[in-house]
């Protein structure tokens, strides 16, 4: 029998657009799918924005999805959506539950109107998880972009926000090299290594400085978690900025439910400011939920470590908050490398001993045992 155009679009149904992770059928992408001959059929898909990157991922998968009707031949033609199917397709993500929970009517508003942002709202799966510390060079975003690779790697969906919007480098050190698509103002982010990222580096060109005062980069934050379609992740991780500034205070405010976990180093000096970071969260209601201790120590040639920044650091500072410690991350220069490279260690080495401490600790964090801890005395006075 002759295949029909009813059996076309059906097979086209599994097909997904690379962006979005949605049926290209469902999206109502799929504009004409019908047999012109034997083994042969047309098919037009309306792209959401002129020149779409991934243009020739859609044509590869809409040819695979055809070919075991017997069709070997497909005139694939592109066209683009207009302003209002783009708006309609908006408004269809973001009431699906993928964007946010009890959005009035699709229209998109500021925090100011009463928009919320989607992770606070009832329902809401997602997990957000602020990775902090009191100062910069302890490898925070390091961790934050190996962690995230390792909780994608596991089948969890992760996005992150890069929030240390003065130093920002977590699409250098994911490789997310590919820009956010802009969709009638919702913004798909950038993916990479199974984790969808969002940063103001995407927006600023390139060696210019960020000079912003406290309300820009409140606006920027709320547009990272209102304006852009994560899609209801398991994992939301926060690459917080060093310190207990503006930025901290806005995500307080943002995502009360979010876990706290303080990435220090061994050193003293280190342990003793990374404790002002979990002061910053006692004072402003967030919950930390464990301490991460990286450069722990460096294996030599000759099988030995050697504890570079000293020892005990993560151990002492979790032991005062009342939290675990949920891991040490071992100092190896293709962490430093995979960060540079846009190939993380979690992801191109799981089975080193790096790689498998950032796959352990993803484990610990992904079970949510949800144990209430209460704060030193030293610490609520602080």
């Amino acid at each position: 029998m002759p295949v029909t155009s009813e059996q076309i679009v059906e097979a086209l149904r599994p097909v997904e657009d690379p962006e979005l992770h949605r049926s290209i059928v469902d999206l109502g992408m799929v504009r004409r799918a019908e047999p012109v001959g034997d083994g042969a059929a047309a098919v037009t898909i309306a792209l959401t924005v002129a020149g779409c990157p991934l243009r020739n991922e859609i044509q590869n998968r809409v040819h695979g999805a055809l070919a075991p009707l017997g069709i070997t031949a497909v005139d694939l033609d592109f066209t683009v959506m207009t302003d209002q199917e783009r708006e309609d397709l908006r408004i269809k993500l973001q009431s699906s539950g993928g964007h946010a929970h009890g959005h009035s009517h699709g229209q998109p508003q500021g925090h100011a109107e009463g928009r919320p942002v989607p992770f606070n709202q009832p329902g809401s799966k997602t997990r957000p998880l602020l990775i902090s510390s009191g100062k910069g060079g302890v490898g925070k975003s390091s961790v934050t972009t190996n962690l995230a690779v390792a909780l994608a790697a596991r089948g969890h969906s992760v996005g992150v926000v890069d929030a240390d919007i003065y130093g920002y480098s977590i699409p250098r050190m994911l490789g997310a090299d590919a820009e956010p698509v802009a969709i009638d103002q919702m913004l798909i982010p950038s993916e990479s290594w199974g984790v969808k990222c969002i940063s103001i580096g995407y927006f600023v060109p390139e060696g210019q400085a960020v000079i912003w005062r406290g309300p820009m980069l409140h606006k920027a934050l709320e547009q990272f978690l209102s304006d852009v379609f994560w899609d209801d992740p398991d994992f939301l991780l926060i690459d917080m900025p060093p310190g207990t500034g503006d930025i901290a205070i806005s995500l307080a405010q943002y995502l009360p439910r979010g876990e706290v976990y303080v990435v220090t180093t061994p050193q003293e000096a280190a342990q003793k400011v990374a404790r002002l970071s979990a002061a910053m969260a006692a004072k402003v209601n967030l919950e930390v939920r464990g301490v991460i201790e990286n450069m722990s120590w460096f294996t030599g040639d000759d099988g030995k470590r050697y504890e570079i920044f000293g020892s005990g650091g993560g151990a002492e500072l979790a032991a005062e908050l009342g939290v675990p410690l949920l891991g040490q991350i071992p100092l190896v220069p293709a962490l430093r490398e995979g960060g540079d490279s846009g190939k993380p260690i979690a992801a191109v080495e799981p089975d080193s001993q790096t790689g498998r401490a950032f796959h352990a600790l993803a484990e610990r964090i992904a079970v949510d045992l949800r144990p209430k801890k209460i704060f030193s005395d030293a610490l609520r006075v602080l």
